[in-house]
């Protein structure tokens, strides 16, 4: 065996990604909420980064206005779009040449706007935190406590009612027994006797809300029979025996083994559909998520629709011209290269947020020009639209358009809606046209809610239903969007 140690060249194509490029993805695909996060940690960490567009500051809006009255026309203010890149081999000194002119030309009211922070500004916060605890709301009260407070008042002794306590601490969420009672005792850390776990267990199960402690479905659902339930005995039966049967709607097999006639197996399945299966939900406390939209389409006097941004909650940034007077006046190497970082940092992050509201714009705009039929007529007239397409009309790579649509929502006429809603797939129809597959699941529904419950239309029949309207679809493809939109098969929707 021979071991040798030399050198050679190689020469291979690599793609890498430079951290300015990463941060301008990273930018992109943030929401605005998460965005506007993720802009108010950067003013905490960069000392050099602050909000622009103060009071003293002459904004845009307020030039047009000084125009208008000086009888000028006022012209908008655009934009510039310029492809983010890192000039590595000079530092970017071109940058912090731009940099210091910039600032030559701010007023000095500016120099240290949003740099400080007033006592009395300090006090005021002070004041609304604490008002703000004041009001807010009491926690409220958990399932295990709950069930903790009544199973105080049942008269055991000391090994039954801890391990009842221990029994209630491990209940998932629906307030159902997480494994069996043997196992539990197994892992409980103590030692007990099987008959005083059961004991517990009894009593636990005695507690509200019914079905509390049940350990599957058929013990949760006898739990919450009481003597005055109508149709008990029938019910005993039924979810004793025959729950499987009932999901599968297989009626006449429970009337041939239990001989009760098919009117009363009706009458009692419409009450198990009142027990509740999920006895704990009534405790979670989930608060409602709001839904910020990112865009909103307004639509114009000739009918067309234009997509603006909503960006006020997205603060307009700057860096701070006291740290660039301090850069140019040649501190110290160690104190010059933290503001060149600094700088470097802020200058990325502004940029990057332009770029991502530049690109998110015409990505929108490119869909809802697309989608014109969605928003004029509904949207049972969505069009199939990929990805691809709006990359190629709008000159990005498609992954730019995945990122600028996650996540992201747009006010229109129609409602509030996500952007990844108006893509998707589609078929052709009998006379050569492009359907989406969100109509085709309309006029499946459609169907399905006009047939005949007691001969319901199998598969088969199905697609012949869908060919006489113009969709040539596969039997597969009918019961793959069937069992996607929840729709049981022809046996379970029949009526009896």
């Amino acid at each position: 065996m021979h071991m040798n140690v030399g050198m050679h060249l190689q020469q291979k194509q690599m793609m890498t990604l430079s951290p300015r490029m990463i941060q301008s993805m990273e930018i992109l695909q943030l929401p605005v909420m998460a965005l506007q996060e993720r802009i108010e940690q950067e003013l905490e960490e960069n000392v050099l980064l602050e909000r622009g567009a103060s009071d003293a500051e002459e904004t845009p809006e307020e030039s047009n206005g000084e125009a208008e009255r000086n009888g000028e026309e006022a012209q908008p203010v655009e934009v510039e779009e310029r492809e983010l890149v890192v000039d590595s081999d000079h530092n970017n000194e071109a940058d912090f040449e731009r940099l210091m002119e910039i600032s030559s030309e701010w007023p000095e009211d500016n120099v240290s706007a949003g740099s400080r922070v007033s006592s009395n500004r300090m006090t005021e916060d002070g004041d609304r935190q604490h008002d703000t605890m004041n009001n807010a709301e009491a926690r409220a009260q958990s399932l295990h406590e709950y069930l903790l407070e009544q199973f105080a008042f049942f008269n055991c002794d000391s090994d039954v009612r801890q391990f009842g306590e221990y029994l209630i601490q491990n209940l998932d969420h629906n307030g159902r027994v997480q494994g069996s009672l043997a196992e539990i005792v197994q892992v409980y850390g103590r030692p007990i006797e099987f008959e005083r776990a059961q004991l517990a267990l009894m009593l636990l199960q005695k507690c509200d809300p019914p079905g509390v402690g049940a350990r599957d479905v058929k013990e949760l659902f006898l739990l919450q029979l009481t003597p005055e339930t109508p149709y008990r005995d029938v019910l005993v039966t039924l979810i004793s025996s025959h729950l499987e049967d009932l999901s599968k709607n297989r009626l006449p097999i429970i009337q041939r083994k239990t001989g009760y006639t098919i009117e009363t197996i009706k009458a009692a399945h419409e009450q198990l559909l009142n027990l509740e299966p999920l006895p704990g939900r009534c405790f979670e406390n989930r608060p409602v998520q709001n839904v910020t939209p990112d865009l909103s389409v307004t639509q114009k006097d000739d009918g067309s629709y234009i997509v603006s941004l909503e960006d006020e909650y997205v603060p307009q940034l700057r860096i701070s011209r006291k740290y660039l007077q301090l850069f140019s006046s040649n501190p110290g190497a160690e104190t010059k290269e933290y503001i060149k970082k600094k700088i470097e940092s802020a200058k990325w992050l502004i940029e990057s947020i332009e770029q991502r509201q530049n690109t998110l714009r015409r990505v929108a705009q490119a869909i809802v020009d697309h989608q014109t039929c969605f928003l004029d007529k509904g949207p049972e007239q969505i069009v199939p639209l990929k990805m691809q397409q709006i990359a190629d009309d709008v000159g990005v790579h498609v992954t730019t358009v995945s990122r600028a649509v996650d996540d992201k929502w747009i006010q229109t006429p129609r409602g509030l809606f996500p952007l990844k809603r108006f893509f998707g797939g589609g078929t052709t129809a009998a006379d050569g046209s492009e359907v989406a597959w969100g109509i085709i699941r309309l006029k499946l529904k459609e169907i399905v809610d006009n047939e005949d419950k007691q001969r319901p239309l199998s598969d088969d029949a199905l697609v012949e239903r869908l060919a006489k309207e113009g969709y040539q679809l596969a039997r597969r493809t009918v019961t793959k969007y069937r069992k996607a939109m929840d729709i049981p098969s022809s046996r379970e929707r029949r009526e009896y």
